[in-house]
């Protein structure tokens, strides 16, 4: 995943922020956090070059330049840093000067994939026996039991209790990737199950219909509507509390009479699901590609 902003008027891209209050020091009026010089990158792409900016604070902002044709200075945020787009007529003052100016978003990006990667190298320990996971938001168990002829849930699938084991088909030595790949296949099978479920449930309450619904994999949304009434459900909702993911399948829903996100679309939400407003505050904090698990 990564986070864009493009230096041109009004055009830009506007990631999830990071929920974390970065440790701060001022430049220019601006609120940053202070990070150490970064050091440079063992192997640079073909006709880049590694540049560092100071910020306020004795900290700096490392990041990849590469010239090119596009009009514009373009910067770009993944998990492997900050990387910088410039027109060959561009100087390196014009450079770093747009870097301060945007000193903030950028810190506040680099520090959100930091957090993600760091979240991800902690889920690696959770794909073994004993690990756990969130399931409709309760943490549950893995059990390897590879005698078992199928994936068993020990526990109410649609009421989940902290403690309930998940026994995967797989023997005591089964890799990481093994037990991930299992693990995702039954939730998969559970978000259908359930999403179906509550989808009936509201269009019954809501008097709208869909024609058709399937899952999704996407990494930016957590569900989508388009103008055949077709709905997308991202299944890693299936991590979250029920109220989760009432609330988006009634956002959805919603889009049925309203496709946008005007004062008469959250009337409708709220029509469909009143009092969204909590379970639309706490997932706005959370984007399917920073989910720590899968």
């Amino acid at each position: 995943m990564t986070d864009t902003f493009r230096d041109a008027e009004g055009d830009t891209d506007d990631p999830p922020v990071s929920n974390q209050a970065p440790a701060a020091s001022h430049h220019d009026g601006a609120t940053v956090e202070t990070v150490p010089a970064a050091p440079a990158p063992l192997h640079l792409p073909p006709g880049a070059r590694w540049r560092n900016v100071r910020i306020g604070g004795g900290g700096s902002i490392g990041f990849i330049l590469r010239r090119s044709r596009r009009g514009t200075i373009g910067l770009t945020i993944g998990d492997e840093g900050l990387r910088i787009t410039a027109p060959r007529w561009v100087t390196l003052r014009q450079i770093d000067k747009t870097v301060l100016e945007k000193s903030a978003w950028i810190i506040d990006k680099l520090a959100w994939h930091r957090a993600r990667q760091e979240r991800l190298a902690r889920a690696d320990a959770q794909w073994r026996e004993g690990g756990c996971l969130p399931y409709l938001g309760v943490p549950i168990v893995l059990r390897l039991a590879g005698a078992c002829a199928q994936s068993a849930y020990h526990g109410d699938v649609g009421a989940p209790r902290p403690g309930d084991t998940l026994c995967l088909t797989l023997p005591p030595d089964a890799d990481r990737n093994q037990i991930r790949e299992s693990t995702q296949s039954w939730l998969k099978q559970r978000a259908h199950s359930w999403f179906g479920q509550r989808l009936i449930h509201f269009q019954k309450i809501s008097g709208l219909s869909i024609n058709h619904w399937r899952l999704s994999s996407a990494t930016t949304r957590w569900g989508s509507c388009n103008s055949k009434g077709g709905i997308r459900l991202n299944w890693r909702l299936i991590h979250f509390d029920a109220t989760i993911v009432d609330y988006v399948i009634a956002h959805e829903l919603a889009h049925l009479n309203q496709m946008n996100h005007s004062a008469e679309f959250w009337r409708e939400v709220d029509r469909i699901l009143p009092g969204f407003e909590v379970a639309r505050d706490i997932l706005r904090q959370h984007t399917p590609a920073a989910l720590p698990l899968l």
